[in-house]
């Protein structure tokens, strides 16, 4: 990639720069994950979350989300997120619940 700031995937060293974007009940969430252990379940379901709202699958070296990086096109993406701050911890849980049942399936 052309910048440090950019990865294959949402990072979760991004999560903090997010806080303070929403209200309290994503601060709440945003604590929730920074404060879990590396590669708990909340932090894979919360990376799970942004992959998703990013749209981090399409992005690719040349992309302007790319070039931009991580932190920023992250920012956007929940900024862009036009729904209530509950729907975002539904989509939480429902990554939450969507890992679990993979991992009960392997």
């Amino acid at each position: 990639m052309y910048r440090k700031d950019t990865e294959i995937l949402f990072p979760m060293r991004v999560a903090p720069a997010l806080r303070d974007l929403r209200g309290q009940q994503w601060q709440q969430l945003v604590d929730q994950v920074i404060a879990s252990s590396d590669a708990s379940l909340e932090q894979l379901a919360f990376s799970l979350v942004m992959i998703r709202l990013g749209s981090c699958l399409s992005c690719h070296v040349d992309s302007y989300r790319a070039i931009r990086g991580c932190t920023i096109c992250a920012i956007r993406s929940v900024q862009r997120f036009h729904g209530q701050d509950e729907q975002l911890i539904c989509l939480f849980r429902e990554a939450q619940n969507e890992i679990v049942s993979y991992l009960e399936s392997v």
